[in-house]
């Protein structure tokens, strides 16, 4: 688990419980439409599934297991341009 999410508040947690009002006060939101980013780790993992009907939640970072995904990871690091267009 290396990364980290995106997380925006979306949902006010006044009317909810205090544990829900302490999940999204120790995200680091205050303000509904904020968006923090926070690290990818199981404490966090937890506080997110929690409030997860109060919040809006994106991965970004690097794939799980660290490997990078996408047009220039299939790419060869040592290939020349010319040897890629034969």
């Amino acid at each position: 688990m290396s990364g980290s999410f995106r997380v925006t508040l979306r949902k006010s947690p006044i009317s909810y419980n205090s544990k829900a009002r302490g999940s999204v006060r120790a995200l680091g939101l205050h303000r509904v439409g904020e968006t923090v980013e926070v690290a990818d780790n199981p404490a966090t993992r937890g506080m997110v599934r929690a409030i997860r009907f109060l919040v809006e939640v994106e991965e970004t970072g690097t794939a799980q297991g660290g490997v990078a995904s996408g047009p220039a990871a299939d790419r060869t690091p040592d290939a020349t341009p010319e040897e890629t267009n034969r």
